[in-house]
């Protein structure tokens, strides 16, 4: 198409966008408030247009699709992907949402691999859902470049753990060496901080899942689980590959709606997270910050040891990584040396850590030049 529309869109095209995204997230009853709350906070710090919730009448899927015909294909997919996100905080998800959810990606000819786990939810087959997660997720298969990237051969899916494997382990007590302001140095501090156990020994995280530790340190999230929100959101916008939205349904099934019972090869579902105060902005300013980065990036398939011995500022820059915004700080974005970027948990782990390996406690401590 000769006059596809490729510039941000204007006040005028937002009101339309969110319009179409209220009727198809919204059930016989409406809007449910936490999906009040985040609808204009997504739009608001992904566009900088406000939009008004009880200006927007329904439209149907056809009139809806008519309206973004110069839109090209990524831009219609955003749009499908920011309904998904919108419905999936809801449960019970109302069955009317799951056909809705079709209906527009069919009329903007998206087809989005979450719209089935949308609709498993709302027809109550979560078990079902999550086989959609493991088996459609863009983390299914296991590329050799994937592997490299992970320094291992031995995982036999995706998230599996690899616990007995010296060189890997060595290689992650290798950053401990590095000086202070480089990226892995921050990434074994943030290890040694929470009593974290590095991959390639017993009772670590999925080396996989361990590539997101990373993005905690060079993006500046804490480890609660309101960051663990953030931090996917973050990973899955920066990645033009649409189906990395998959990692932030999965959180958003674990953290806030409990959907899924466990995810990742380590999380548990603990609910309501996204109902804390300030979420729906936090939501919404790391998703901005994923989009504003300098090409596209899949973190969970970055060789970070290349890059480890670089400092933090330097790698944030190559990126284009951009601040958080302020309402997002002041809502508790904070970073993992900052008051609040680290749980009673983590720091009584890092204590027990120690002492199981007779090695003096350094105790954690709030640093936020390290953010």
């Amino acid at each position: 198409m000769s006059d596809v529309l490729l510039t941000p869109p204007d006040a005028v095209e937002v009101q339309w966008v969110a319009r179409g995204v209220v009727s198809a997230a919204q059930g016989e009853q409406g809007l449910t408030p936490l999906q009040q709350l985040l609808i204009p906070a997504l739009f608001l710090s992904l566009t900088g247009h406000a939009v008004e919730l009880d200006a927007l009448a329904p439209i149907t899927p056809v009139e809806y699709a008519q309206g973004l015909t110069r839109r090209n294909r990524i831009f219609r997919e955003r749009v499908v992907q920011t309904m998904l996100l919108a419905a999936l905080v809801v449960r019970p998800l109302p069955a009317c949402v799951g056909e809705q959810l079709r209906a527009f990606a069919d009329a903007l000819d998206v087809d989005d691999e979450m719209i089935s786990v949308a609709q498993k939810y709302a027809d109550g087959a979560e078990d079902l859902a999550a086989v959609d997660f493991s088996r459609n997720g863009y983390l299914s298969g296991l590329g050799t470049g994937r592997l490299h990237a992970l320094h291992t051969s031995e995982l036999d899916s995706s998230w599996s753990a690899v616990v007995d494997d010296p060189v890997l382990a060595a290689r992650w007590g290798e950053l401990r060496e590095l000086p202070m302001g480089t990226l892995g140095r921050g990434v074994a501090d943030f290890y040694r901080d929470r009593g974290f156990v590095t991959p390639g020994l017993p009772g670590s995280a999925p080396p996989l899942l361990a590539q997101h530790d990373w993005v905690h340190v060079l993006a500046g999230y804490g480890t609660t689980l309101e960051n663990e929100i953030e931090v996917f959101a973050f990973m899955a916008r920066a990645n033009d590959d649409p189906r990395a939205f998959s990692l932030l349904a999965m959180v958003i099934s674990l953290f806030e709606t409990g959907y899924l019972r466990a995810g990742a090869g380590l999380f548990e579902a603990n609910a309501g997270h996204l109902r804390s105060s300030g979420m729906a902005g936090r939501l919404g300013d790391a998703l901005r910050r994923g989009a504003l980065t300098r090409g596209s990036h899949d973190f969970l398939d970055l060789d970070f040891f290349a890059l480890a011995d670089r400092p933090i500022t330097v790698v944030r820059n190559e990126i284009g990584l951009t601040p958080k915004a302020e309402a997002a700080v002041s809502a508790g974005s904070v970073g993992p040396w900052q008051p609040g970027g680290i749980t009673p948990f983590q720091l009584n782990s890092a204590r027990v850590a120690a002492e199981s390996e007779a090695r003096p406690y350094i105790p954690w401590q709030p640093d936020p030049t390290r953010d």
